[in-house]
């Protein structure tokens, strides 16, 4: 039976897509918006808005560690709860917004950006690629 076993599986293996999800957060982390695919923007999604949700918990040392065992960098896991945590205040949920992009053009894979719902709260601490920007403005021509 496969009870509790519901997931978005990407086509790999277990180690495989928990390393892939977690680069993925420690690059949204880092950039506040990352381009990628729309299966793997809805897989990352929960993984973020949790993490998000273990810094507003609470700001020891064990939540730390917590997020450290999934992103395995501590670069990321400072500025997650120096920097990102604190500038989503006080919303409920709902920290990251998905924007669909289009086809991208070599394989026709759905292309989405993934991003911070309150990234302009994030001011200068975060360096944001200008280029998604614009492709984000061609996908909704």
């Amino acid at each position: 039976m496969r009870h509790r076993r519901k997931t978005v599986r990407l086509q790999r293996k277990d180690g495989h897509r928990r390393s892939l999800l977690a680069n993925q957060a420690c690059a949204l982390i880092e950039h506040g918006r990352i381009r990628t695919t729309l299966a793997k923007a809805k897989a990352l999604r929960p993984i973020a808005e949790k993490l998000i949700t273990l810094t507003k918990k609470e700001d020891g040392v064990h939540a730390r560690r917590m997020a450290f065992r999934f992103l395995r960098q501590k670069d990321s896991v400072k500025r997650l709860f120096d920097i990102v945590a604190p500038a989503v205040g006080d919303r409920p949920g709902g920290f990251c917004r998905i924007t669909k992009l289009g086809p991208r053009t070599s394989d026709s894979a759905p292309m989405a950006v993934i991003e911070w719902v309150d990234l302009e709260n994030l001011g200068d601490d975060i360096d944001i690629d200008d280029d998604i920007d614009s492709a984000a403005e061609e996908g909704e021509e």
